[in-house]
């Protein structure tokens, strides 16, 4: 039995440590120099080649070595029968909810406003409490980061696909409430995961319904937005803006029109970052579990693609 590590576009090395600081003894092997394919059931991936999982007979789960899950669901070679998982981390948690946060503080107080207008002009600006913020995925990123806006004093709603109750939070779910969401959402703030039904949702039908001059936050996955969308609605003048952290090209090309649209924020897809310290005894604990036919922790649920 052999723990497999697939992470052609990172370097997997502070996994690599981090696994085997946690179990000296554990027969690990890292992806592309496999000496036994038979021998693999239990992966660690990011963002891998499709179709490299049908080569091992015997695979059982594959853990992502983040939140997100997309880049593993997306291949449609994975055997029905192989487990996946995510990483729920209280620190990623943390992370998301102080960028958040920041991103909007940033937008409300004009902070880089002056700087990029040259312009010694103040500008209004508004309070906490004077803004509702609208939050789209109530998993566990939209909930902390829920609970930090409204430790903050902002209004908070959100929507889900299905219902939930949240203390402090304002709820909608459901094609039938989103509308009344959006009209609301003076902030709105991405953090669906990625599925086949929520790919494209940031597009121009459901710009429209947002309050004029409402600002955009896109901290989820970048094929959730419509970038000609968006670029389209600021230039009308129906959007104030728009924080961006995540894109369907990444990085994103030094062409791209993003760049040169000074309403458009835009980082590097860093608002939580995963340290494989940190969340590798969590991936161990899975990799013990399997190992002993006992029910896994975060599994994910293939037909609701999260």
């Amino acid at each position: 039995m052999s723990f497999l590590i697939v992470s052609s576009q990172r370097d997997p090395k502070a996994w690599i440590e981090a696994i085997k600081d946690q179990n000296p003894e554990i027969d690990l092997e890292v992806y592309p120099e496999v000496r036994d394919p038979e021998k693999v059931e239990f992966a660690l991936s990011w963002k891998h080649p499709h179709g490299i999982y049908k080569n091992y007979p015997n695979l059982k789960v594959i853990a992502s070595m983040g939140a997100g899950i997309d880049h593993i669901i997306e291949d449609p070679d994975i055997p029905e029968h192989v487990k996946i998982t995510r990483v729920i981390d209280e620190q990623l948690t943390k992370d998301m909810s102080v960028f958040v946060l920041s991103l909007i503080l940033e937008h409300l107080r004009n902070l880089s406003f002056h700087y990029s207008s040259k312009e010694w002009k103040p500008v209004k600006y508004l309070r906490p409490t004077e803004v509702q913020v609208g939050i789209m995925g109530m998993g566990v990123l939209g909930v902390g980061v829920a609970e930090k806006l409204i430790q903050n004093k902002f209004n908070v709603t959100g929507w889900s696909r299905t219902q939930k109750e949240i203390l402090g939070v304002t709820t909608y779910h459901g094609d039938e409430q989103l509308q009344d969401f959006l009209e609301a959402s003076q902030i709105l703030v991405c953090l669906l995961p990625l599925t086949s039904e929520t790919e494209n949702i940031l597009n121009k039908r459901l710009f429209e319904k947002l309050p004029k001059n409402a600002y955009v936050i896109n901290v989820a996955r970048g094929p959730h937005l419509v970038e000609e969308d968006l670029l389209e609605m600021i230039e009308r003048g129906h959007l104030s803006g728009a924080a961006l952290d995540v894109f369907r090209t990444e990085p994103l090309p030094k062409d791209h029109p993003f760049w040169n649209n000074q309403k458009i924020k835009i980082t590097p897809h860093v608002a939580s970052v995963t340290y494989p310290a940190t969340v590798a005894p969590q991936i161990l604990e899975n990799y013990r579990r399997m190992q002993e036919g006992k029910e896994l922790k975060n599994v994910v649920d293939r037909e609701k693609e999260y």
